[in-house]
């Protein structure tokens, strides 16, 4: 890679002589194409097999884990203390990435083969569950969904019995549902697929490491770090020649994201992520050659207030593009 720096200006050129990087919305259809870096091999849904059993298919007696909760009770969930279960004492879950004001579900497709949306109707509650924190959420499928609190309720398909608790932990975000709508708290033996994921995980990942692609009811499809923050684009940054355009005082309020395992990430093409050195050295995400960033101003998971920020940033979209102005 060979850097220029713009004469008189801050902005710094970087260079990419290993692979050609360009984006249509900013050259007028007249970029060279992006071309894959390293191992094109798309990794489907960034999930993986959801049930461990290397095809991708259901155990037995996972089946039927949509269905209505039925009376909502408080048990004792081993090394968790107070978690919410159904009728049936099937351990109940929350996921990180889902929004609680308004509810929103971002568990979809191959998601929700592994996490089943727990349907809304046939609800109740046991002694120790506010009956006014229940209600429901249209999914994208039309169906609707129960929700505590705010929070989209799930099962996990390798739960297979009362008590079961594996989902507690998975990849960070998944957690099981406490009485109040928060995550039950963790304590020793904290649910062998707590235990499992923290084994399997290497410390990068564990710390949050991932990108997803997610719906946005407005925007379209987005990318979210493993925080749930909504990342962004730059219209004084470029993708060719690659430019960063903000520096010194302009990241106390983006915050160039760092980069993550091509591999390991959910809803974008691997061949899009990259990474790019700043003029200070450190190193910086990039999507389909954009440098990406957070902004400070976003405050729960899934915010997107820095869009059309001054008309010049934009949550970016799964391709790499802007995603559309509304309003």
């Amino acid at each position: 890679m060979r850097r220029e720096i713009f004469a008189g200006s801050a902005v710094a050129v970087l260079m990419m002589t290993t692979a050609a990087c360009g984006s249509s919305d900013n050259y007028g259809g007249k970029a060279p194409a992006v071309q894959p870096v390293g191992d094109s091999k798309q990794v489907g849904s960034g999930y993986g097999d959801p049930y461990g059993s290397g095809s991708g298919a259901a155990p037995a007696g996972a089946a039927d884990k949509s269905g209505p909760a039925g009376e909502l009770k408080v048990s004792e969930i081993q090394g968790l203390g107070s978690g919410v279960t159904d009728s049936a004492g099937i351990t109940l879950y929350r996921f990180d990435k889902d929004t609680p004001k308004p509810p929103k579900s971002n568990c979809e497709g191959d998601c929700a083969a592994a996490w089943p949306a727990v349907a809304a109707n046939d609800a109740s509650v046991s002694a120790g569950i506010d009956a006014a924190l229940l209600g429901s959420v249209e999914r994208s499928d039309g169906t609707k969904q129960l929700t505590l609190a705010g929070w989209p309720v799930y099962r996990y398909a390798k739960d297979v019995k009362a008590g079961d608790a594996l989902g507690e932990g998975v990849g960070g975000t998944w957690h099981v549902l406490g009485p109040g709508g928060k995550p039950a708290k963790a304590g020793k033996g904290a649910g062998a697929g707590a235990e499992k994921e923290k084994e399997e995980k290497p410390a990068a990942e564990a710390k949050g490491g991932e990108l997803t692609a997610v719906q946005n009811p407005e925007l379209g499809t987005l990318v979210e770090d493993a925080e749930g923050k909504t990342l962004y684009r730059f219209d004084k940054d470029s993708a060719w020649p690659m430019k960063i355009g903000c520096v010194d005082a302009c990241t106390d309020t983006w915050k160039p994201a760092a980069p993550v395992d091509k591999n390991k990430v959910s809803g974008i093409a691997p061949e899009l992520i990259g990474k790019v050195k700043r003029p200070d050295g450190t190193e910086q995400l990039t999507i389909d050659c954009w440098p990406v960033y957070s902004f400070t101003g976003d405050k729960e998971p899934g915010d997107t207030t820095g869009h059309n920020n001054k008309g010049l940033w934009f949550a970016i979209t799964d391709k790499g593009k802007k995603a559309k102005v509304v309003g």
